[in-house]
């Protein structure tokens, strides 16, 4: 399918595809280039919301850096020892 780009910049979604992605006017979209191809997505209404619980299966990431902090104090002191001799 092609379309045209008006000299405004405007580009008319045909009607067959307005309706297969509920495109009503008012209806919010995203332009994305992913390195040469544009994508035109529907913006998502209320993403943190709609978010929200989407990484709650996965590990802390506040106890990963928690142990990472201890690891750190542990090289550093190492350290110390070794140039205090």
């Amino acid at each position: 399918m092609t379309l045209t780009i008006s000299h405004k910049g405007w580009v008319v979604i045909p009607a067959e595809l307005r309706k297969k992605y509920h495109l009503e006017p008012g209806t919010e979209v995203v332009i994305v280039d992913y390195g040469g191809v544009l994508s035109i997505i529907p913006a998502m209404s209320e993403p943190i919301r709609r978010g929200r619980g989407l990484l709650k299966d996965l590990p802390s990431l506040k106890a990963d850096l928690q142990k990472e902090r201890v690891a750190e104090r542990g090289r550093d002191q190492t350290r110390m020892n070794r140039r205090n001799g």
